[in-house]
């Protein structure tokens, strides 16, 4: 599926540009829990930014969302955070592009494909973030800006972030209206952010809390339509629930691999640790999910790129991989033994970091609720 001579070209870039401007620096960002703004900047100069938008400000002029997959795929391969980059890409840039003004479009988005502007979507509330309907940000209209007071919580590129697509409600929530989008810029008065978040993975990632107290946004920064941010979520959910499974397949691969290696080097009285009979079979039930979730995966990509993926159907395959994803990375620890929990383990780390999958985008127990429904139940 991603073996066409310019996606391959694509994917060695990728590759060659991570081992240069980001391998070097990883155990420094995960100590600092912050990604150097120079590397926004360089992986902008090579392409990586804003992938998929439209082909004025998209250096392929291409929407195959299988180069997002490629990257994805390659960050995963070389210990990159790869939430920072998703973020940006597949939901902040994808919003501005499909949502926003002409003019909104042409003042964010070179700056999100250059590097030179970072984003952050900000939803999650301390009170809870799976239901967008009951937000406690609230915004209110005066002349030519809004009024914004409220909290978010736990928001990926807090930090760093240039811009912020925070949503908030305009009006009392009905039939799932009451809810819009802006783009709050980092100097907008009124807006601070809270200290550095320290997670159990993904340390690298910036994520702080945000606060809006009386904070002026300008009327122009409102993104598509006034109480209509919940329509706009349910369009934009495929891809985003894409991306958590391109990183829970990924993951899962690169798992499985290097457990095989390990299983088949280690010893136990006077064999390898692979040849148990429980061992053996465990590893070939997850050879063979991983397997199944590869082909589940790319069957999305292919719905998706055709504009036929559906929000159950981006819900179900989330839902499937990430949970995979949890299972193999257990296993795979668990077949390590103390070598796998030490931090500077690479199947510790991808344990700790695989943990959120089934939290954002989605729970896993909200996303069982949509496909119930969906099924009449």
């Amino acid at each position: 599926m991603y073996g066409t001579e310019e996606l391959l070209t694509f994917r060695q870039s990728c590759r060659e540009f991570l081992q240069l401007e980001a391998v070097p620096y990883l155990e420094e960002w995960e100590k600092q829990g912050i990604i150097g703004r120079s590397f926004w900047r360089k992986a902008g100069e090579a392409g990586l930014l804003g992938i998929g938008v439209s082909p004025e400000f998209d250096a392929r002029g291409s929407r195959d969302y299988r180069y997002a997959v490629i990257l994805t795929e390659e960050l995963i391969d070389l210990g990159m955070t790869a939430p920072v980059i998703i973020s940006h890409n597949d939901v902040i840039a994808s919003y501005i592009d499909a949502h926003g003004t002409e003019e909104q479009r042409q003042r964010w988005l070179p700056g999100l494909c250059s590097g030179k502007l970072i984003a952050a979507i900000a939803v999650t509330e301390p009170s809870g973030g799976s239901n967008s309907a009951e937000l406690g940000t609230t915004a209110v209209r005066s002349g030519d800006h809004y009024l914004v007071n409220g909290r978010k919580a736990y928001i990926t590129n807090g930090i760093n972030a240039d811009l912020v697509l925070v949503a908030v409600r305009t009006a009392e929530a009905q039939s799932g209206q009451g809810t819009s989008l802006l783009v709050i810029e980092r100097d907008t008065v009124g807006f601070t952010r809270g200290p550095l978040l320290r997670k159990i993975g993904w340390h690298a990632s910036d994520t702080a809390d945000l606060c809006f107290s009386n904070c002026e946004v300008p009327a122009s920064n409102l993104i598509g339509r006034e109480n209509m941010g919940n329509f706009y979520f349910m369009l934009g959910m495929p891809r985003e629930r894409l991306s958590i499974a391109t990183v829970a397949v990924a993951s899962s691969e690169i798992l499985l691999k290097e457990t095989i290696n390990w299983v088949k080097k280690r010893k136990a009285f006077g064999q390898s640790i692979g040849s148990f009979q429980y061992n053996k079979f465990t590893l070939a039930e997850l050879d063979t999910e991983v397997k199944i979730a590869r082909l589940y995966l790319e069957d999305a990509v292919s719905k998706f790129n055709d504009n036929a993926l559906s929000i159950v159907d981006a819900a179900r395959v989330k839902l499937w991989t990430t949970e995979l994803q949890i299972k193999v990375a257990d296993r795979c620890l668990q077949l390590h033994g103390a070598a796998g929990y030490m931090n500077s383990s690479f199947v510790g780390k991808t344990w700790a970091n695989s943990r959120v999958q089934t939290i954002y985008g989605g729970s896993s127990e909200v996303l069982k609720e949509l496909i119930g429904k969906s099924m009449g139940l």
